[in-house]
């Protein structure tokens, strides 16, 4: 070192080192820099230390949670001996100390002063391949004794297995030499919500903006430009909230009527509701999160970089069982973490966990240091969640389904323009807008799955959850989406991955490895991850598993090094008692009204048939051919009955009536069916996000009945036309007068529409499309059975009263009462004449009143069966 420049060692957690005052120095967590800490408080590229050529200066570079000398936060600052700087929190933030050097003057470069106490402890990762300053590496360790070979042992090969030491079901460990990363350190305070008396929500991190307020002022948010504080973000209402102080000098937040909620602490306040704020209340409007902090309001804007962190996350079922145990992890902003793992292993339960569509028993999710859980109203805006199965719908375009997505997630205020303008930006980001007006259909399967996460974008999560996005795939399209994934969390999110592909675990930042039973068997950088296990390929980890699944992977990880480095920290703290609220605080609000929510469903399932070109052709084709079939019935035959035969005086039974009735029923049942039995199967996926999101379950529903029942009445109208018109059939109706064929038509209507009611329970019953079929063909051959046609019903008991039940019974009834069935096709002697059948107002009022109370009871059983497929939190 030059002859007049004083001397500067850094020291931090027992290494130490003699700056050169000829470069400068990069301190944060990009691993490019000269001082790397792996700590989710500390920024990208957090500060600088540098010798300006009068002394040492220390610069912070706009870093989210700011740099401290002796407690107070610095922009800039001269340093000397002494002088103590903490990155990303005052208190317990990593910790950098400067004293004057010990070493010659003149030295080239910085030398190490002492070797490493506690390197496996450090908060930083070496790189002294690109820093101008010597580090000495940590001493290598000895790996453990491998107790056998690194494959399970076959048959042949028990024995020697045994003695190899397998015979206490200990499978082969070799601990890598110790990992040269620390651990991300996470702060231990939680926001408001979580401890009593607990700091700020956002720790230490400087407000993105200062708002002066004035007392008795009122500051009204929202995203028109005329508000006094204009919010960018299109989940916020053009007018969502406003502050104004009481007569007693209280401050108050008051929503207007916003369609996303305003929120206190994370809980909603009620629509165009007010509530008193206090000195750490915080108010939360979209992305965005207020303080009140003494005359002036702060303002914090969420822009994705967040930290993330499971605590003893622990789940259990029925009879006891424990299906997640004790899983804790946790990850820095600007993250992509994979989660790996046999089957069995927890995968998909911890997914849930993670993401709120099903709680947690015991433990916490935290959100940048807020419990997810107790603000999940508020925070699950954004959470991003891609499910194993593509939610689009594949007859649409990209736009087009997109459109109709931003439709239902954004606020009703929200104007056409704004949407695409989001729709763009989007589809420009993930290299999509080339294939904006291509069907999803004739995308790659790599393709649909980036207008999967397209979708997700829309409404700008900070944290992207995926399961399986590589299922699938072949290797190139399995190496595009976990590069696409890789982009997402280096522009600004935390992105999870659940998969069963390790081919490109590299490109992760962190590993997360479930073993069998829910457990974590490793948590740390992937590149380390088959060293740890002692083995030279996944395959024979997942083999180790399944052959060893009662041996103790949880108590293995625990006692290792690398636990200590990336999860002790986590462990060691206890997770706080919090009560979380009740499922119904936790639903999120419906971003839009039932009424437009409704409009826009019916839009979208009209587009979705109108582009399925075969669907609109059988759609036709279908009731058009089973009317027809009816006509080969004795065509010259009427619908009449026949004239009393003169020897006995009894009516002759019209047997083509009965017969013909009886096609045109269950053509009229099967049609119905056939609509609708696979609707709500191959949207079971789509709905389950929507739903999510705040989609209204009634009116999903009433969606599908509105679009099918309209398909399925003109469906009935066409069999009842074909197959009546060409008969002879009573000049009077009982209620239409001389328009019988309407009269005869419309129970052929109401039958369809009942049917379609039907096939809506089968599907919403079913887990799969495939077992659908077998269903539809059983409930069309059990309407045959119950028409009345075939024999007669009326004297059989318990037969009779179980045929109530389906709703050609009835249809035939009302049909048969206009045409006086009792005439037509009369009892034997004796028997009782079918009450269904009478040729009377009364009985074709009841018939059809039946038919429509049929189709209402179908209806609630669909919306209640509905509800298994829902996030938990949705459930009422």
């Amino acid at each position: 070192m030059g002859h007049g420049v004083p001397e500067l060692v850094l020291e931090s957690n027992g290494r130490t080192w003699t700056l050169d005052p000829s470069r400068s120095y990069a301190l944060g967590r990009d691993p490019q820099g000269e001082l790397v800490f792996d700590d989710a408080r500390v920024s990208w590229r957090h500060a600088t230390i540098s010798f300006n050529g009068r002394g040492w200066v220390v610069e912070d570079h706009g870093s989210t949670n700011g740099t401290f000398v002796h407690g107070q936060r610095v922009q800039q600052m001269e340093l000397g001996a002494g002088t103590v700087l903490n990155l990303g929190n005052a208190t317990d933030g990593p910790r950098v100390s400067l004293t004057g050097a010990q070493a010659p003057a003149g030295a080239p470069q910085a030398q190490p002063q002492q070797q490493p106490q506690q390197p496996q402890q450090q908060p930083y990762a070496a790189q002294g391949a690109n820093a101008g300053w010597a580090q000495q590496a940590p001493p290598a360790q000895e790996p453990f004794q491998q107790q056998a070979p690194q494959q399970a042992p076959q048959h042949g090969q028990q024995h020697q297995a045994q003695q190899a030491g397998w015979q206490q079901q200990q499978p082969p460990q070799q601990v890598a030499p110790q990992p040269q990363q620390a651990a991300p350190h996470f702060p231990q305070q939680q926001g408001p919500g979580g401890a009593a008396g607990a700091p700020p929500v956002h720790g230490d991190r400087s407000p993105t903006t200062f708002h002066q307020f004035s007392l008795g002022r009122v500051m009204r948010i929202g995203r028109a430009l005329e508000n006094d504080l204009v919010v960018s973000d299109l989940q916020v209402s053009r007018n969502h909230a406003e502050f104004h102080s009481t007569p007693d000098g209280r401050m108050e937040i008051r929503d207007l009527g916003s369609h996303n909620g305003t929120y206190v602490n994370g809980q909603p306040i009620a629509k165009g509701g007010t509530q008193l704020l206090g000195p750490t209340d915080v108010v939360g409007v979209g992305h965005s999160t207020f303080q009140i902090v003494g005359d002036r309001l702060e303002e914090f804007v969420d822009t994705g970089e967040v930290s993330f962190s499971a605590r003893h996350l622990t789940v259990t079922v029925d009879g006891g069982k424990q299906i997640l145990k004790d899983v804790s992890f946790g990850v820095p902003e600007k993250s992509l973490i994979a989660v790996i793992g046999p089957s069995g292993s927890g995968k998909s339960t911890l997914l849930k966990a993670l993401t709120g569509y099903r709680p947690a028993d015991q433990g916490e999710v935290l959100y940048d240091n807020r419990n997810l859980y107790k603000q999940f109203a508020e925070l699950r805006q954004r959470i991003g969640l891609v499910p194993q199965d593509d939610i689009l719908h594949k007859e649409l375009t990209v736009k087009k389904a997109l459109k109709y997505a931003a439709k239902l997630r954004f606020p009703a205020d929200t104007t056409g323009a704004e949407r695409n303008a989001r729709i763009d930006e989007v589809l420009r980001e993930l290299k999509l807008d080339i294939h904006k007006d291509k069907k999803v259909t004739s995308l790659s399967g790599g393709q649909r799955k980036r207008v999967s996460v397209a979708l997700e974008l829309l409404t700008k999560p900070s944290l992207i959850f995926l399961d399986e996005p590589t299922s699938g795939l072949d290797p190139g399209m399995d190496r595009d989406v976990m590069q696409l994934l890789r982009g997402l969390a280096d522009d600004g999110r935390t992105v999870l991955v659940v998969t069963h592909s390790v081919a490109e675990l590299a490109t992760c930042d962190k590993l997360l490895v479930m073993a069998p039973g829910g457990s974590v068997a490793y948590f740390g950088p992937p590149e380390e991850a088959l060293n740890f296990f002692g083995y030279d390929t996944w395959a024979d980890v997942f083999s180790a598993f399944e052959n060893y699944r009662d041996y103790d992977w949880a108590g293995r990880w625990k006692g290792s090094q690398h636990y200590q480095m990336y999860a002790a920290d986590l462990d060691a703290v206890a997770p706080q008692s919090v009560q979380v609220p009740p499922m119904q605080a936790m639903r999120p609000p419906k971003p839009q009204g039932w009424m437009s929510q409704f409009v826009t469903l019916v839009r979208r399932y009209t587009s979705v048939i109108a582009s399925d070109k075969g669907f609109l052709a059988l759609m036709v084709i279908l009731p058009a051919v089973l009317g027809a079939v009816s006509l080969l019935i004795d065509a010259d035959k009427g619908l009449l009955p026949n004239p009393a035969n003169p020897q006995t005086g009894r009516i002759i039974p019209n047997g083509t009536a009965t017969t013909v009735l009886l096609i045109l029923a269950v053509g009229a049942c099967f049609a119905g069916a056939a609509n609708s039995v696979r609707e709500l199967i191959k949207e079971r996926v789509i709905y389950e996000r929507e739903r999510a999101t705040g989609l209204s379950r009634s009116a999903y529903l009433m969606s599908k009945v509105f679009v099918l029942g309209l398909i399925t009445v003109f469906q009935g109208l066409l069999v009842g036309v074909i197959g009546f018109a060409s008969r002879e059939i009573p000049d009077e109706g009982l209620i239409l007068g001389g328009a019988t064929l309407v009269e005869l038509s419309l129970p052929i209507m109401a039958l369809g529409f009942a049917s379609m009611m039907f096939g809506l329970v089968i599907s919403s019953l079913v887990k799969t499309a495939e077992k659908t079929m077998p269903l539809l063909v059983m409930f069309a051959i059990i309407q045959v059975v119950f028409t009345g046609c075939l024999f007669a019903l009326n004297d059989a008991v318990g037969v009779n009263q179980f045929s109530y039940l389906m709703p050609s019974r009835w249809a035939v009834g009302a049909a048969g009462a206009t045409l006086d069935f009792n005439r037509i096709s009369p009892p034997e002697k004796g028997a009782e004449a079918d009450p269904l059948w009478e040729h009377t107002v009364g009985a074709w009022g009841m018939d059809m009143a039946a038919l429509i109370v049929l189709g209402v009871i179908c209806g609630f059983f669909v919306a209640r069966f509905l509800r298994r497929h829902e996030p938990e939190v949705m459930r009422k």
